[in-house]
């Protein structure tokens, strides 16, 4: 870490921004910002722990004028009719500049003959993802964490948890979001006043028993974005990875859809290929048909991934990271079926915004996972998300640039000094983890897999709903006695799992991520 960010890293108290995330979008709206404010980043683990960092794929970008018209389209279709088809415009025809900042950046990115390598995904019309072998997502984090750490504009404040925005109302009336309550990692809970709040938390893959994202991902932002009355949105539109790999680690590992762009087909216990039964796109279908698909052949045996077709050089140089990662658990790609499963990967829903990523909470700006740009619909199209990230980070940006201007807000932005108190019952801390929090835990994550999972029934949703709602209680209750990291993770896994299933319960209708019998 940077000397000067780890001397500031205990005393940030008040500051211009604050983000809260350090993946793609909550990094690079951070060094951006920089330019014209002070930031406070902070983020609940090392800052290179994130989903970001487990994106394989690459980032979708539209060969040309021409061909941003076909990804409008794609991403249209992906998203069965319930885009802003708005915002998929304004990410489509900003990309190409977006990626210019990435590569400014320091970024890498494969290139042949002068230009960007392009795979093929599910869904795409054409090969428009740019990629860096087959972890894009670790190559970005780890250039633009460098860059955060040595961004004296910068403080970054790692392994400190949100536990709370905080709310104050100006002279018309009107609730703003003037900072937030953190918990550091020695056991404090500090106060942050901000003139302007960027939420970067996210997904939240963990309310489920199996999911492809890291341990971080418990749904934190959704949570405590709700608990200030922050309008959300499509919240039962939880997408499902077809592909991730099925081993007894469980391990939070995902095989790329690119291994499908490269010509890997699925097969069923019985080796058959059994896509076209159910799309006649076939194995390039879009992940909500490929995840159901897999799922109904699951309950006859084992699905597998075969990519056999291609020799052993061409994968080891394609598929570095995937190969090797399959080698440990013995299977050899260029020889072997690999055994895979549908796990919880994406949420295509979230904290409501507009174009500019400003919420229904005034200074409260959302990007990334955590936020419901319009964009993803009720299913996203293959890697659009790291695009959704960089494009709607600048949005933020320029927005707050607009609104601020040196050290000062306009007027009618500008909220009490002394805000309401946060929404977390008690300040105080505790150290000791309760086995009955960790058991509470578990259940969460078994009735959200069982009941709220890739397929869903109205009478299990029901169900699923009665019981997280005892299982919240039952966490408030401890929380009186004070909190602690793995309290306040699991009560954010309990009230985000409430807007899913709740939202599941209300669309009545099978639409995209969300099937229900």
């Amino acid at each position: 870490m940077n000397s000067t960010n780890s001397v500031k890293t205990d005393v940030a108290s008040k500051t211009d921004i604050l983000v809260a995330g350090s993946g793609i979008a909550g990094l690079i709206f951070a060094l951006k910002a920089s330019e014209f404010a002070n930031i406070a980043l902070i983020t609940k683990k090392s800052a290179s722990i994130s989903n970001t960092a487990y994106a394989q794929g690459g980032i979708a970008i539209p060969l040309d004028e021409k061909d941003e018209l076909h990804h409008i389209n794609d991403t249209l279709i992906a998203g069965r009719g319930l885009c802003n088809k708005k915002a998929v415009e304004l990410m489509v025809k900003s990309a190409r500049g977006r990626i210019h900042d990435l590569v400014s950046f320091g970024i890498p990115f494969d290139t042949g003959s002068g230009q960007f390598k392009r795979s093929l995904e599910a869904g795409h019309t054409f090969p428009r993802v740019i990629y860096n072998s087959d972890a894009t997502g670790k190559a970005i984090e780890k250039t633009l964490v460098n860059l955060v750490r040595n961004n004296s504009k910068i403080i970054l404040m790692e392994n400190s948890l949100l536990l709370d925005l905080i709310v104050a109302k100006n002279g018309s009336g009107k609730n703003g979001c003037v900072g937030a309550k953190i918990l550091t990692n020695a056991n404090q809970i500090q106060t942050i006043n901000s003139k302007f709040t960027v939420l970067a938390t996210g997904g939240l893959g963990n309310i489920f028993e199996h999911t492809t994202n890291p341990p971080v991902a418990t749904g934190d932002g959704f949570a405590i974005a709700s608990r200030i009355g922050a309008k959300m949105g499509n919240m039962e539109f939880v997408q499902f990875h077809p592909t991730k790999l099925d081993v007894k680690s469980n391990a939070p590992f995902l095989i790329s859809e690119a291994l499908r762009g490269e010509g890997a087909v699925l097969l069923n216990s019985k080796n058959e290929k059994f896509m076209k039964k159910y799309d006649q796109l076939g194995d390039l279908a879009p992940r909500d048909v490929v995840a159901h698909a897999i799922y109904q052949e699951s309950l006859h045996g084992k699905v597998y991934l075969d990519i056999t077709s291609k020799p052993l050089a061409f994968l080891k140089n394609r598929f570095p990271n995937i190969y090797s990662k399959c080698l440990e658990f013995g299977f050899d790609l260029s020889k072997d079926k690999i055994p895979i499963v549908p796990a919880a990967h994406y949420m295509c829903g979230g904290v409501k915004t507009d174009l500019d990523a400003r919420t229904t909470v005034a200074n409260l700006y959302a990007i990334g996972e955590v936020a419901c740009t319009g964009v993803q619909g009720a299913n996203r199209l293959a890697s659009n998300s790291l695009l959704e990230g960089i494009v709607f980070s600048h949005q933020a940006c320029i927005d707050i640039k607009k609104r601020f201007s040196g050290n000062k807000t306009q007027k009618s932005e500008i909220f009490p000094t002394v805000p309401n108190p946060p929404i977390l019952p008690n300040p105080k801390t505790i150290r000791t983890t309760s086995k009955i929090v960790d058991s509470l835990r578990i259940q969460i994550q078994k009735i959200m897999w069982e009941k709220v999972g890739v397929v869903r029934k109205t009478s299990q949703l029901i169900i699923a709903i009665n019981d997280l709602e005892k299982i919240e209680k039952s966490l408030k209750v401890i929380s009186k006695k004070g909190m602690n990291y793995p309290l306040a993770e699991t009560l954010n896994m309990a009230q985000t799992s409430l807007l899913v299933a709740n939202a599941a319960l209300r669309r009545k209708k099978s639409l995209g991520c969300h099937y229900i019998e």
